[in-house]
């Protein structure tokens, strides 16, 4: 039986907010007196400085929280941990539209050179905006998760055979929110005091990925010419032993 249940519908999205210049907004409370970062980019990353890096909620390793429970079915632990993440993400980036606007964010970047590009339905790669990026994939993996033929919530139906490579999709595209939120935004999470929780999230996201194979050493690290930013936190992790 599913672990989803009959509540498992997520919290619909709303589009991401055009802000009117003569409305206040909560930019104040994210940012302090300016929008932008106040060090330079070629300084290291905040995700990857002390304490920030370290600042988490759970302690330890996460091999014991990913791992499979004891009677329960591979596909419906990988499918709930996926509502999961999502929803998690989700009310993250719920908190950042304020910030992650195409004037500020006109680009889906993911490190320092790393700009993600839209594959529309007919092959073609498209720039788009983080805000329209984020909130494409969003709204497109919200609509999978409603789907009973991709996520069934009954008793006794199967799992589409297209699920596994269906769920790496998935994946792969909250990754590029993280990498977007940890690259552009993660001085936002810092003056809500919201990185333990945040960097708790991602690394148990990081941890079941790898463990159920639904992320690549690649998706994670990226192209040497063009690095993911969080593949140095990933390491960063892997050698303190957070994850394996």
């Amino acid at each position: 039986m599913s672990f989803f249940g009959r509540n498992r519908t997520p919290r619909k999205r709303s589009p991401t907010p055009t802000r009117n210049p003569n409305l206040p907004t909560r930019k104040d409370s994210l940012m302090g007196p300016s929008f932008e970062p106040s060090s330079p980019v070629c300084a290291k990353p905040l995700y990857l400085s002390s304490p920030f890096a370290d600042a988490a909620l759970v302690k330890g390793n996460f091999k014991t929280i990913v791992m499979l429970p004891k009677y329960v079915d591979i596909t419906e632990w990988v499918a709930v941990n996926i509502f999961d993440f999502y929803t998690n993400l989700n009310e993250f980036y719920g908190v950042l539209t304020e910030v992650c606007t195409q004037h500020h964010c006109p680009t889906m970047s993911g490190g320092p050179i790393l700009n993600y590009v839209w594959m529309n339905p007919g092959g073609k790669q498209i720039a788009l905006p983080a805000p329209t990026y984020i909130d494409t994939v969003l709204s497109s993996i919200q609509n999978l998760l409603e789907d009973e033929n991709v996520f069934p919530t009954k008793s006794n139906q199967p799992f589409n055979p297209s699920f596994p490579s269906t769920v790496k999709h998935i994946y792969r595209q909250l990754l590029r929110v993280f990498a977007h939120i940890y690259h552009a935004h993660f001085h936002h999470l810092l003056h809500l005091r919201a990185e333990p929780h945040f960097n708790s999230l991602f690394a148990h996201f990081l941890a079941f990925g790898r463990e159920y194979e639904l992320l690549d050493v690649k998706d994670i690290k990226g192209d040497p010419s063009a690095p993911v930013g969080v593949g140095l936190l990933w390491e960063r992790w892997k050698e303190s032993g957070i994850l394996v």
